[in-house]
C-alpha cells in the first residue's frame, strides 16, 4: 500500500517537474527583447520602472538594477522600440531628474551608423545583454547635494575634505582625471571638442584671418549693425505677438504646398511656352526703349485728364441716362435699316463703278448747253411756249382738255375748241393743239402701227439689257433696273 502511494505521488509531481525545467530553459526574455546592461558609478534614486528616453522620447523602461563585483552599478535596460536597435560601441547613458520629487530617468543616445554593435554578455550577469562600460555612462550630481555643501556644518566638513585632498589622493593623479571625467560629462566632451579644435587648427587660423577681414567692414559699419540689431529685437517681438498666426501658416504650409504643385507645374509650362515670346521681347528691347519713356508721358497726361474725364462723365451721367430710350430706339432701328444700308452700299457701289453720276453731271451739262444759247444781245432759252386753251392754269379739271399725247378726241376736242374760241376772237387761247407741233414730230401719231411696234421692240431691248447684273452689285441676283424701277411685272 505505502509502496502504490509513493508510486501515485511521483506520477504525479513528475510532470510538474518536467513542465517547470523546461519553462526555465526556454524563458529567455533576451530572445524577446532588447537588453543593454549599463553600467554607473553611482544609481542613487533611480528605480525599476523608470523611463528610458532618446532625444526626449520614451523607447523602453528600466528592468532591473544589480551591484557589480566593484562596486558598480548595473542597470539593465529593456530597448522595447526596435526602431532605436541596435546599439553601438559608441553609445552613452547618463542619470536625468525628472520631476521635482527626486524620480530619475535614464537618457541615452544609441550610438552613429558607422561603429559597430554592442556585444553580448557570453556568461555570468547579464547574459545575453548587450554590455555597455562604465565609461560610456555619467551620473551628474544632484542639486540637492550641492545645497547641501553650503549649510553647516557640511560646508566646514568640505573645507576639511579639500584640505585634506591633496595628500588623500597623493600618486593617484590618473584615477583622479577618470573619476573627474566620468563625474561630469561635459569634462569629457570638452575633452573631445579640444581634440577636435587641435585637428583643425589650420583651418580655424583660415577662419581667424576671414573672422578679421569679415569684422573689419562690421566695424565701420557698427551703427548700421546696431540699428540692424534693434530692427531685428522689434521684428522679433512682433513675430512673438503673432507666433498662433504663424504657428497656423506653418500647419497649413504642407497642404498649400501640395495644392501649389499642380500650380507650379502649370508655371513651368507657361514657362516654356513663353520663352520664344521672351526672346522676341529680347531682340526688340531697342524699340521697347522708347516705347517705355513715351508710357511715362502718357501716364504723366493720364493723371490730369482722367480725373477731368471722371468729373465730365459725372456731369454727363443724368443726360446719358435720359439718353438711354433714344439709344434704344436707335439701336432697334438700326437692326431694321440693317438691309436698307446694304442694298444702299451696294447702290452707291454701283453708281460709283459705273460713274453714273458723272453720267449725270454730264447730262444736266449738256442739257444746260443745249437748251442755253448766247448771241449777241445775251443768253436765251431754247424753248418753244405752246398756248391753247390747255395751256392756262385751272383750279379744277377741264373738261375739253386731256393730258395724253395719242388721245385723237382730245386732240380733235381741243383743236375744235381752240379754233371756236379763235373764231369768236378770244385773245387769251391759241390755235396750236395741246400735243404741239414740236412733241408731236418727236413721238409720232398713235395711229402709226410701224412706230407702236418700234416702241414695244425698245422697252423689250430695255428689260433684256437690264436682266443682266450690274458690275457694282458683285453677284446679287436682282436686276438693277428692276432693283431701281420695280420688276415690271
Amino acid at each position: 500500500m505505502r509502496r502504490l502511494i509513493y508510486i501515485c505521488l511521483f506520477v504525479a509531481i513528475v510532470p510538474w517537474i518536467v513542465i517547470g525545467i523546461v519553462r526555465e530553459a526556454t524563458d529567455d526574455d533576451t530572445a524577446q527583447h532588447y537588453f543593454v546592461r549599463a553600467v554607473f558609478d553611482s544609481a542613487a534614486n533611480l528605480t525599476q520602472g523608470e523611463d528610458v528616453k532618446i532625444a526626449g522620447v520614451p523607447v523602453g523602461v528600466v528592468s532591473d538594477l544589480n551591484v557589480t563585483d566593484d562596486k558598480k552599478a548595473a542597470i539593465t535596460l529593456r530597448i522595447d522600440d526596435t526602431n532605436f536597435t541596435p546599439w553601438k560601441t559608441d553609445a552613452s547613458c547618463t542619470i536625468r531628474p525628472q520631476g521635482l520629487i527626486g524620480e530619475k530617468f535614464v537618457e541615452c543616445e544609441p550610438g552613429s551608423a558607422s561603429a559597430r554593435p554592442l556585444s553580448r554578455i557570453a556568461s555570468g550577469d547579464g547574459k545575453g545583454e548587450r554590455l555597455l562600460a562604465v565609461d560610456h555612462t555619467s551620473s551628474p550630481v544632484d542639486i540637492d547635494l550641492l545645497n547641501d555643501i553650503l549649510r553647516l556644518p557640511y560646508r566646514q566638513r568640505l573645507a576639511i575634505l579639500l584640505s585634506e585632498f591633496g595628500t588623500g589622493l597623493a600618486g593617484r593623479g590618473g584615477d583622479l582625471n577618470q573619476v573627474i571625467h566620468r563625474a561630469n560629462p561635459a569634462l569629457r566632451e570638452t575633452d573631445k571638442l579640444l581634440a577636435v579644435l587641435v585637428k583643425q587648427n589650420k583651418t580655424l587660423a583660415q577662419l581667424a584671418r576671414n573672422s578679421d577681414k569679415a569684422l573689419g567692414p562690421l566695424a565701420r559699419e557698427r551703427n548700421k549693425v546696431a540699428d540692424w540689431i534693434v530692427q531685428a529685437n522689434a521684428t522679433g517681438q512682433a513675430t512673438a505677438e503673432r507666433r498662433g498666426d504663424i504657428t497656423r501658416g506653418i500647419d497649413l504650409l504642407p497642404a498649400t504646398l501640395r495644392q501649389l504643385k499642380p500650380t507650379m507645374a502649370d508655371l513651368d509650362k507657361v514657362a516654356k511656352q513663353g520663352a520664344p515670346l521672351l526672346a522676341d521681347i529680347k531682340a526688340a528691347d531697342r524699340s521697347m526703349g522708347p516705347l517705355i519713356h513715351n508710357l511715362g508721358t502718357v501716364s504723366e497726361a493720364g493723371r490730369k485728364s482722367f480725373p477731368s474725364l471722371g468729373d465730365a462723365l459725372e456731369r454727363g451721367r443724368p443726360a446719358l441716362i435720359r439718353a438711354r430710350p433714344l439709344i434704344q430706339d436707335l439701336r432697334a432701328l438700326g437692326k431694321q435699316a440693317a438691309p436698307a444700308t446694304d442694298s444702299l452700299d451696294k447702290l452707291t457701289a454701283s453708281l460709283q463703278e459705273t460713274k453714273a453720276l458723272q453720267k449725270i453731271d454730264d447730262f444736266v451739262y449738256y442739257l444746260t448747253t443745249a437748251t442755253n444759247g448766247f448771241d449777241s444781245v445775251g443768253h436765251y432759252l431754247r424753248a418753244g411756249l405752246v398756248t391753247n386753251q390747255c395751256s392756262g392754269y385751272f383750279l379744277r379739271t377741264a373738261s375739253n382738255c386731256s393730258a395724253h399725247f395719242y388721245s385723237a378726241l382730245g386732240s380733235a376736242k381741243a383743236a375744235t375748241t381752240g379754233n371756236a374760241s379763235l373764231s369768236n376772237g378770244s385773245s387769251s387761247q391759241s390755235s396750236v393743239s395741246p400735243q404741239g407741233t414740236l412733241l408731236q414730230n418727236l413721238l409720232g401719231s398713235a395711229n402709226q402701227p410701224g412706230q407702236a411696234q418700234e416702241r414695244v421692240q425698245g422697252l423689250k431691248r430695255l428689260r433684256q439689257r437690264a436682266a443682266t447684273n450690274s458690275p457694282a452689285l458683285k453677284g446679287s441676283d436682282e436686276p438693277l433696273l428692276d432693283y431701281l424701277l420695280g420688276s415690271g411685272r
